[in-house]
């Protein structure tokens, strides 16, 4: 059990951290729109990952740095293209209701939620290669027991955020609220495609 909570706590470690996946969550959970569908592409999106870095796929990622490479400017462009659109939004305010007819579609939700996490190499070296690697210096069965624990976390995370925002929505439902989310949302999403293009 303290192989899971290792995981549990260097998953959370990772995670929790501002990005590209946890502002698109929490503006979903803002607008109230597919808050579920988002949380659980997230949380399973995850589990898989660390899954595979526990099975030895983060050799795999470490010996092939020209798909980095390629995930790196693929990513760099979707987060910049929605970071100008963020940007875009401040032009003219919204309230709550605007915000969830913007909040778009369930399939555009579930394109998004889905690039924002496979497009980022950064999933790959964190979850991949470093949560692999820590985990198998648990030995059998504890590396398993470590990936249950990171897993874990990022359920307990992904829910919290997403279910979380969508319980404060309506104290938040004011134009400015989300006039300032745009704007953090699209300097986040353009800090993070400059980041990866600089490499």
């Amino acid at each position: 059990m303290s192989s899971a909570l290792a995981g549990l706590l260097t998953g959370l470690s990772l995670i929790v951290a501002i990005g590209a996946q946890n502002a698109f969550v929490l503006r979903q959970g803002l607008a109230r729109r597919h808050v579920g569908v988002v949380v659980a592409i997230c949380a399973v999106s995850d589990a898989l990952l660390i899954l595979a870095g526990v099975g030895g796929v983060g050799a795999v990622v470490r010996d092939h740095p020209t798909l980095l490479t390629v995930l790196r400017w693929v990513g760099a462009a979707y987060l910049l293209g929605y970071g100008v659109l963020s940007l875009l939004r401040l032009r003219r305010p919204q309230g709550l209701d605007a915000a969830q007819t913007r909040a778009g579609s369930l399939g555009s939700a579930v394109v998004t939620t889905l690039a924002l996490t496979y497009l980022n190499p950064h999933v790959y070296l964190d979850t991949v290669l470093m949560l692999g690697s820590i985990a198998n210096q648990h030995g059998d069965p504890g590396r398993w027991w470590f990936a249950a624990g990171a897993a874990t976390g990022s359920v307990i995370w992904f829910t919290s955020l997403g279910f979380g925002a969508r319980a404060a929505s309506h104290v938040l439902a004011r134009p400015v609220t989300w006039r300032v989310l745009d704007l953090v949302i699209g300097v986040v999403m353009i800090a993070l495609a400059v980041r990866l293009l600089l490499g």
